[in-house]
């Protein structure tokens, strides 16, 4: 098999609560960034961006999103604590932001692809580095004070919170669909 599609094969996620340091920083962050933004981009818009969250920053990130979750008057304690600590694991956290250009003859869904590829890529190319990584949304990904949080502009949303790292676990790989349950041929 060629090695970019055993590469496709081996690739898995890491739960990001199993993240640790050292994470991809200098010259190998930047190779990243460069191989994820390589994305199908009808109308070469440039539908996406990332935003970095590292050291200090993912602290005040989680305090900030405990904050919020807790107007919730049912939130237990514990769940508060978890999202005050969701980012502190990996020692590496991209947002994946969509930019949707509404006067352009690229649907928006498209656009929103595109910048879910870079996604993707950052899952991808982390792996190839000998990283572990996990692409988690949550309700922060949905919720306009954290939009706020992250100076996103009206026409900015959160496609995902990619956390990179070491793995400290040896994950096994999760059922997958076979071949014969997802494809078909089209049939005139």
């Amino acid at each position: 098999m060629p090695p970019a599609l055993d590469l496709l094969m081996q690739r898995h996620s890491t739960p990001s609560r199993q993240l640790g340091a050292p994470g991809p920083e200098g010259a190998e962050l930047h190779a990243l960034l460069e191989a994820a933004v390589r994305v199908p981009d009808h109308g070469k818009l440039v539908p996406f961006r990332l935003i970095e969250l590292r050291g200090d920053a993912k602290q005040i990130f989680g305090d900030r999103l405990a904050a919020i979750a807790a107007r919730n008057p049912a939130l237990s304690e514990a769940k508060r604590e978890k999202e005050r600590t969701r980012y502190g694991f990996a020692p590496l956290v991209l947002v994946v932001v969509a930019r949707v250009t509404t006067d352009s003859k690229v649907p928006p869904i498209e656009q929103e692809i595109a910048a879910g590829c870079v996604a993707y890529n950052l899952l991808l190319g982390a792996h190839a580095l000998g990283y572990g990584a996990q692409w988690l949304t949550g309700w922060a990904a949905y919720d306009a004070e954290v939009a706020a949080l992250l100076r996103l502009a009206g026409n900015e949303r959160v496609i995902g919170f990619v956390h990179i790292g070491t793995p400290q676990i040896e994950v096994p790989d999760r059922d997958r669909p076979t071949v014969q349950e997802v494809f078909s041929p089209w049939m005139p």
